[in-house]
């Protein structure tokens, strides 16, 4: 595998460092899971979409749309509040 240098400004940089330390892993590591780990639009279209196929197939559930950008909203929301309560 060959490598590639990433340019960002000192601050990224320095925040990159400290998180990577904390988890005791390395900026490239982190950088790593981060590429590995984050979905792109499109993905998650598609596994939204699987999982709709799956919920209709295996248990008869049609999930709407509507109930889907509800649930979205939900996740983030409670996500937000987890991320404020672990910074306070």
């Amino acid at each position: 595998m060959s490598d590639a240098m990433i340019r960002v400004p000192a601050e990224v940089r320095d925040r990159l460092a400290v998180i990577a330390e904390s988890r005791g892993t390395s900026i490239r590591s982190l950088v790593q899971e981060f590429a590995e780990s984050t979905l792109t639009a499109e993905e998650r279209r598609e596994r939204a979409e699987a999982a709709r196929a799956y919920l209709a197939e295996h248990f008869g559930v049609e999930v709407t749309d509507e109930e889907s950008a509800s649930m979205g909203r939900k996740v983030r929301e409670a996500f937000t509040r987890e991320q404020r309560s672990a910074a306070a």
